[in-house]
């Protein structure tokens, strides 16, 4: 691609950018007091007969044009110190849908009322609270426009719920510290939202187009103010820990007792800067990833866990594409592989993160942490950073440049020198239209390494279109083989890619579906240094429906064709003959999916696949099952299955893979839950119990258990770790 196509394209981008306005359709006053309010989810005080009442939700789900079949009301009053808002929803009976009491719960299988606060009104980012009719609170923080959610940030603020025959209400009471916002603002844009799984409605008080997300915040009311707010800074907070591990390595028949301490720091800077400090930080409470079945040539993306990197994260890691280049992929950090090419913990010395708004259109991002050197292991200390700005253009569209460096400054025999250090230079433009009907995302990045510093480059230029009927999408990828993002995910390089896909949403009446889609895709990889060689495609046709109960079912066709550049074997096993690469592989493939309805006590799920593999055959199944014994706890089981075929003398393999997941709230402060998994393919059987008692707002006591096997040949102990961990959380 030329840079005047490049050009000419990167201002195509920018026209479509300009929207008119952003979409603000309802409006409501909060009122004022100077009194404290009880906080009991009772709406009895005589201040929430004084205030303006927000009402009139209309239905998101099963359709998007109707009002809500039960009402919602809300009402929002502040003091000087307190947001406050009440709720009443109205409610068949009072059987509510209610998963569990542990904080952090899941929107999809809760009722639960929701509420945005877009407190520096872009459009783009904002705060989100939720509470279920049992006054079990979520909280989070969203970004790329409602797109992404990170339920994972944790604030304080307080609710409460009181249940009846046919309705439940709610108060909710959020310090003004815990938020960020202009001093002397006099309006936010602001949304309200409820999940009646209860009777299979989803409803909003400002409408929201049904091909939109429920969460999008393109779509949004107002909350005005009767007095300006003043100002409301955040205090310091300090949150120490201290942990007691004990370990037993069976294959090195080692076992040890470590005592670790350390923390973190929260500054606020201003109105809306945050400067986070770690020291030392211990991640040993962090709920372990999932084991996964990998039959393809490429990494994994596993989703970030961890506290510290949280906070403002879309900063970090909304630059490039998910599939195809991310720059910065916080989860290298801490990880390293060691002599033998294995992946393990690389201690984080400790680090510092500067985020947030410099003012309502501009936000800043500064991390940087320094690992420890594991000279036993061959890993080196390095000192890991990322400098972000992100400017908004127009109505919701953003302009980011970046600057990541990962970098060794001691000097160590067993390190390439051409490893040294790693930087990339990148600048994104993310566009979203006033509606969110277009979107798009045009980047360049350019790679810097010792003695490698010519060309190097990533570039990618996309556009949706998607409005009720029809979604078009447009995508062109460029990743140069010499491209190298050390502390990004880059799953593939040497490629161009075109991505193309067209689909026809329908909305039928009077009918048990609420809306089906038909759509087809287009996928296309070439390698440029391979004289521009067609490897790979894979072209797809998909029916998508969803019901008015939440049941969803989806099936699809899909034509492979591969170029293996190298022998590959998929099953990975050990002495078996793999694929022959210098070769084309040409298969299709059919494949099923069912998911029930989530507000049954019995849930499930169902898919299937069946089809050619390479140059053989793959029958896949999987199947889900769930119980929740409401409110207190919930059991899923998990099984999927891959049966590979292939001609002699290449190896078959069946491959499992089994979960149970479990959890049990014993009340709204003290959580357990067990993971437990078994992999085949990994030789792996792994059980992790955790159990978290809040004793203080933010702050837990958690006792977790590890325990890990081959589950080969030979059933024998891996690992085995107990730790009892304590964090508080101390304002200042």
């Amino acid at each position: 691609m030329g840079l005047r196509k490049i050009l000419l394209l990167f201002f195509c981008l920018l026209a479509i950018g300009v929207g008119t306005a952003q979409v603000t359709s309802k409006s409501i006053t909060a009122k004022y007091t100077t009194e404290e309010l009880d906080l009991d989810g009772n709406l009895n005080e005589p201040i929430w007969e004084m205030a303006e009442t927000g009402s009139d939700f209309i239905q998101f789900f099963p359709t998007d044009s109707l009002s809500a079949i039960y009402p919602t009301t809300f009402k929002v009053i502040y003091s000087e110190t307190i947001l406050y808002i009440g709720v009443r929803a109205e409610a068949a009976n009072d059987n509510y849908v209610v998963s569990s009491l542990r904080r952090d719960f899941g929107g999809t299988t809760n009722d639960n009322i929701s509420i945005l606060f877009d407190t520096f009104n872009d459009a783009t980012t904002a705060f989100f609270f939720g509470v279920t009719p049992y006054g079990v609170q979520r909280e989070g923080l969203v970004s790329d426009g409602g797109g992404a959610f990170n339920n994972t940030w944790d604030m304080k603020w307080q609710a409460e719920a009181q249940r009846f025959d046919d309705h439940y209400t709610v108060e909710i009471a959020i310090p003004f510290t815990s938020l960020k916002f202009i001093e002397g603002a006099t309006s936010w844009r602001f949304r309200s939202y409820r999940w009646n799984i209860q009777s299979n409605e989803q409803t909003t008080w400002t409408q929201v187009p049904q091909n939109q997300l429920l969460s999008s915040l393109a779509y949004m009311g107002e909350l005005r103010f009767e007095r300006p707010l003043g100002r409301s800074r955040t205090p310091l907070a300090l949150i120490p820990y201290v942990n007691t591990l004990a370990n037993r390595d069976y294959v090195s028949d080692d076992s040890n007792v470590d005592f670790k301490i350390g923390g973190d720091a929260k500054v606020s800077i201003g109105d809306a800067m945050n400067l986070d400090i770690t020291v030392n930080p211990d991640f040993s409470n962090v709920e372990v990833d999932d084991i996964f079945t990998n039959l393809t040539r490429f990494e994994i993306q596993l989703p970030e866990k961890r506290q510290f990197f949280i906070d403002n994260s879309d900063l970090f890691a909304n630059y490039g594409n998910t599939l195809d280049n991310i720059p910065f992929f916080s989860r290298r950090i801490g990880l390293a592989r060691n002599a033998d090419g294995n992946l393990i913990e690389n201690q984080i010395i400790g680090g510092v993160r500067l985020s947030g708004k410099l003012n309502p259109t501009t936000r800043l991002g500064f991390l940087n942490l320094q690992t420890y050197a594991d000279p036993e292991n061959e890993i080196a200390s390095y000192n890991n950073m990322m400098l972000a700005f992100q400017k908004k253009v127009f109505s919701r569209s953003n302009l980011g440049l970046f600057w990541v460096n990962r970098q060794t400054f001691g000097n160590y025999e067993f390190i390439n020198p051409d490893t040294r250090y790693n930087r990339v230079l990148g600048i994104d433009y993310d566009l979203a239209s006033a509606d969110n009907i277009w979107t798009g995302n045009f980047f360049v990045h350019k790679s810097f390494q010792p003695g490698d510093n010519q060309g190097n480059f990533s570039t990618q230029s996309r556009l949706n279109y998607d409005d009720r009927n029809w979604r078009f999408v447009a995508d062109f990828v460029y990743v140069d083989e010499e491209y190298r993002a050390d502390l990004g995910f880059v799953p593939r390089k040497d490629i161009f890619k075109t991505g193309n896909s067209a689909t026809r949403r329908f909305y039928p009446k009077n009918s048990k579906l609420s809306n089906h889609s038909f759509g087809l895709l287009g996928v296309n990889f070439w390698r440029p240094n391979l004289d521009f060689k067609h490897t790979d495609y894979f072209y797809r046709a998909t029916w998508e429906a969803n019901f008015t109960n939440q049941a969803t079912f989806s099936t699809n066709v899909q034509h492979d064709y591969i170029f293996l550049t190298a022998d590959f074997d998929p099953t990975r096993t050990l002495g078996t003959v793999p694929i022959p690469g210098d070769r084309g592989y040409s298969f299709n493939q059919f494949s099923a999916e069912f998911v029930s309805n989530p507000s049954n006590l019995v849930t499930y799920g169902l898919s299937t696949s069946v089809g050619g593999f390479f140059n053989g055959e793959k029958y896949s199944f999987g199947g889900e099952v769930g119980y929740r014994f409401q409110p207190w706890a919930n059991v899923l089981f998990g099984l999927n299955y891959d049966g590979i075929r292939l001609p002699d003398p290449f190896a078959d393999a069946d491959i499992w893979l089994a979960t149970v997941r479990s959890e049990v709230t014993f009340s709204k402060f003290v959580f357990w839950n067990t993971l437990v998994q078994y992999s085949n393919q990994r030789n792996n059987f792994g059980i992790n119990s955790r159990l978290q008692w809040r004793f203080a707002p933010l702050s837990d006591l958690f006792l977790v258990y590890n325990d890990n096997y081959f589950s080969g040949n030979v059933f024998a102990p891996r690992f085995r770790t107990i730790n009892l961990k304590v964090t508080y959380w101390l304002y200042l």
